[in-house]
């Protein structure tokens, strides 16, 4: 299936450049058979206007770049969507994105496609994949007429897999980053995050060499392995 086999109208008809350049992407790679290292992984967040899937948007994405086994300062993203109407409310003030910051974001259509141009075909990490996968998935479907069919890993899944004897399993990002010391400028600001989850996932890297996993690919079984088990009734 090609990316324009994906297409839906979106609410604002897209221009031809970003039409073009949509129709470049690459379409998301299966996990890789290289080694854990040598992987170019994106760590995403989102900021968004509340936590309803439904009706909630998004604000901004920021997101860092895991490559040759560190992180890549020379490779960041951080976008915030232009919002002419007023997004007041707690998680707004809460991200510190007040009107005037979004007043002056850019079009939510073109920092889409910027952000996919960035990513290109690397996995894609999140803390709470879910939420920021559903959020994206609404937003490109809203802005691009795009059904986006990128899968997230979810880092808050990853962390207790390979570190089960911690005891934080379901635990939130500020209490992994406290268990290892990591601090970031802003946090619940979406570069700050996706910042310290790429550290969080370092750390996760490294213990996942340790246990033998030496590839996404091998990573990713044993991750549905585990899922399966906490599926499993009397487990």
């Amino acid at each position: 299936m090609s990316l324009l086999d994906w297409w839906r109208k979106p609410a604002v008809p897209l221009d031809e450049s970003l039409q073009q350049r949509l129709a470049a992407l690459p379409p998301p790679a299966p996990p890789a058979a290289c080694n854990l290292r040598g992987q170019r992984w994106v760590v995403v967040d989102v900021e968004t206007t509340g936590l309803d899937l439904q009706r909630d948007e998004v604000l901004a994405i920021g997101a860092v770049v895991i490559e040759d086994g560190a992180i890549d300062f020379s490779q960041q993203f951080e976008q915030t969507f232009l919002h002419t109407k007023p997004c007041a409310g707690p998680s707004v003030l809460f991200h510190g994105l007040g009107p005037s910051a979004l007043a002056a974001g850019r079009e939510p259509a073109e920092v889409l496609v910027e952000f996919l141009e960035f990513v290109g075909d690397s996995p894609l990490l999140a803390f709470h994949a879910p939420f920021d996968q559903r959020m994206l998935a609404r937003a490109f479907k809203q802005h691009l007429g795009h059904r986006w069919e990128a899968s997230l890993i979810d880092v808050a899944e990853l962390a207790p897999l390979l570190l089960p004897d911690i005891g934080l399993r379901g635990a939130g990002l500020d209490q992994w980053a406290e268990r290892f010391g990591l601090q970031a400028g802003e946090r619940h600001h979406a570069a700050a995050d996706a910042l310290v989850t790429a550290e969080l996932m370092l750390i996760l890297l490294s213990h996942a060499r340790r246990q033998g996993l030496d590839s996404p690919q091998h990573l990713l079984e044993r991750l549905g392995q585990w899922r399966r088990r906490q599926l499993a009734p009397g487990l």
